[in-house]
């Protein structure tokens, strides 16, 4: 019981830190760039209090992990949100780039952050074929350690791919608009009030609903079932890491 508490604890600070550093390199890119709303507005602090969402950064990830620990003894998917960081657009010189480069920076920071725990995480002994086999194997010759490692990786992967699907207000949505031309980047970005409804009902409201009927539909479990192998394949292998052949490697 007392490890569980612990591992359910570090995978908390684990999902907290990879939220409100996205958001913070938002604030940073957006500064560089010569906007300082989010600096004015003493978002740039690395104190995760000042960008925490009570409902997106507490309660709904608290609710997924522990609901997911109980019934599958293990973390499959996380979802969570901070308070956005302010950006005056206008400020930058080329508007459209200058959003673009924002955004980018959110999923660039997770990415970055996956690999400095894949740079920490020991290394398991041998190649093991599989990268789930090779967490599993690094998770039990270390598992105070990767009790936070592991999920720190994961979080930051999962969260920098969700955030570059491309509808906004998600961040990739953005970084298309300033790929897009002007006609087509205008007609977009108009889909951003309702963007984050089109992707929850994607994403969560209507695989569940059609679950209840045998239907399954899953396109971002799906996409990401098979993008995140690839990625933890590619993260783990820039650190040092040595794993074997793929072997069915799926996310599920």
């Amino acid at each position: 019981m007392i490890d569980t508490i612990r591992d359910i604890a570090l995978a908390a600070i684990a999902a907290i830190l990879a939220i409100t550093l996205h958001e913070a390199a938002h604030g940073y890119a957006a500064l560089a760039l010569g906007d300082t709303t989010a600096r004015d507005a003493r978002r740039l602090s690395l104190n995760p209090l000042r960008h925490v969402d009570p409902m997106g950064t507490l309660i709904l990830p608290g609710v997924l992990l522990l609901g997911q620990l109980l019934t599958l003894g293990r973390v499959v998917f996380m979802f969570g949100w901070a308070k956005p960081v302010p950006v005056a657009a206008w400020k930058f010189r080329d508007p459209r780039r200058g959003m673009m480069l924002v955004a980018a920076a959110g999923p660039g920071m997770n990415f970055a952050l996956a690999f400095l725990g894949a740079l920490l995480l020991p290394g398991a002994a041998g190649p093991v074929p599989g990268v789930f086999t090779y967490l599993d194997r690094a998770a039990a010759l270390h598992p105070l350690l990767s009790a936070f490692l592991l999920p720190f990786i994961l979080y930051n992967l999962v969260l920098g791919l969700f955030n570059l699907i491309p509808i906004p207000p998600l961040d990739g949505g953005r970084i298309a608009v300033g790929l897009l031309p002007l006609k087509l980047a205008q007609a977009w970005a108009r889909m951003e009030r309702a963007g984050i409804v089109i992707v929850l009902l994607v994403v969560f409201l209507l695989p569940t609903a059609l679950a209840e009927f045998g239907i399954r539909f899953d396109p971002f479990r799906a996409a990401l079932g098979r993008v995140l192998p690839w990625a933890l394949r590619l993260v783990l292998g820039l650190a040092g890491h040595h794993i074997g052949p793929p072997m069915h490697e799926q996310f599920l």
